[in-house]
């Protein structure tokens, strides 16, 4: 069983959690203009990264809060949580 610090509420079960994606790829800016080329990359291109990488997830059974954590996409291991608005050292 995975267990997961939430930043808000402490470590809980991966079943109270949702993964909502890389954290790492740039969302087009609000308001500008973007071409169905940029646009296609943006939903459809993704990396499938081996190790460490900076996810997004949601604590959907709890405080409902979204956060990010450093995870080992191999081994499932979680090295750091921080809030949205946190670095991830």
């Amino acid at each position: 069983m995975l267990h997961i610090k939430c930043p808000y509420c402490g470590i809980r079960s991966q079943k109270e959690f949702a993964y909502g994606g890389d954290a790492t790829v740039k969302r087009p800016k609000l308001n500008s203009e973007v071409s169905d080329k940029e646009w296609d990359d943006f939903v459809y291109m993704r990396k499938s990264p081996r190790g460490k990488h900076t996810e997004l997830w949601h604590h959907i059974s709890g405080c409902r809060q979204w956060f990010k954590a450093q995870r080992d996409t191999t081994t499932h291991e979680i090295f750091e949580t921080a809030k949205i608005n946190e670095e991830i050292k």
